[in-house]
C-alpha cells in the first residue's frame, strides 16, 4: 500500500516527516478494523435487545393468559372448550419464567418433557419423562389443525417438545440458561404433533 510504505520523505541525506495529513490518514486506516468490530458488536447488541423485547412481550401475553385462566370463574381467551390439552396448557403457563434444568419435572425447574409431564399431571394424565416417548401418545395432529394444548415435537429423531399456545408459538423449556418461555415454531425443525 503506497500510503503505509511512504512514512518519510528524504531531501538529501536527512529523513523528513510526511505532512500531518498523511499521518492522520495512516491513523484512520489503522482504526478501520476496530470501527468495523464496534459496528458489528452494536448490531449484535441491537438484535439481542429486539429479541429480549419480543420475548418479554410474549411473556407478558402468556402471563395475562395464565392470570385469566386462574381468576375465579376465568378462562383464558381462546383456550376454552379444548379439553385436557387446554387445561394442561393453563397449568404450564403458571411455570413461565421457571429455570431450565436437565431431567427436572417441576415444580420449580423443568426440562422440555418434564414441563409437559408436570402440566398434564396437574389434569390427571400420566406421561413418560421423554420427548420421544411422548411423541407417540394420543392422536396425530396435522400442523394446520393444531389447537392450544396440543403437544408439538421437534428434531429427527425427536428430542424436544413444547405445548402449542396458538399463533405459531409453543410454551417450552429449551436449554440451560433459558427459562420456561414462549418460542416460535418456525425457529425449530418440526417433527410431529399429538393431541391427548
Amino acid at each position: 500500500m503506497r500510503l503505509a510504505a511512504a512514512t518519510t520523505s528524504t531531501v538529501g541525506d536527512a529523513p523528513r516527516p510526511l505532512p500531518a495529513t498523511a499521518a492522520v490518514a495512516e491513523t484512520v486506516v489503522a482504526t478501520v478494523p476496530e470501527l468495523e468490530h464496534r459496528v458489528d458488536a452494536a448490531r449484535i447488541a441491537a438484535q439481542a435487545l429486539i429479541s429480549e423485547q419480543e420475548h418479554a412481550a410474549a411473556a407478558r401475553k402468556a402471563q395475562a393468559l395464565a392470570a385469566a385462566a386462574h381468576a375465579p370463574g376465568g378462562d383464558a381467551a381462546g383456550l376454552s372448550g379444548l379439553g385436557v390439552g387446554a387445561a394442561a396448557l393453563k397449568a404450564a403457563l403458571t411455570r413461565l419464567g421457571m429455570p431450565y434444568e436437565w431431567g427436572a419435572a417441576g415444580p420449580s425447574a423443568f426440562d422440555c418433557s418434564g414441563l409437559v409431564l408436570w402440566a398434564f399431571k396437574q389434569v390427571g394424565i400420566s406421561l413418560p419423562h421423554s420427548a420421544a416417548a411422548q411423541s407417540t401418545m394420543g392422536t396425530a395432529v396435522p400442523p394446520g389443525q393444531l389447537q392450544p394444548g396440543d403437544l408439538v415435537f421437534f428434531y429427527s429423531p425427536v428430542s424436544h417438545v413444547g405445548i402449542y399456545l396458538g399463533d405459531g408459538k409453543v410454551l417450552d423449556a429449551t436449554e440451560s440458561g433459558q427459562p420456561v418461555m414462549i418460542s416460535k415454531m418456525a425457529d425449530l425443525p418440526f417433527h410431529n404433533a399429538r393431541r391427548l
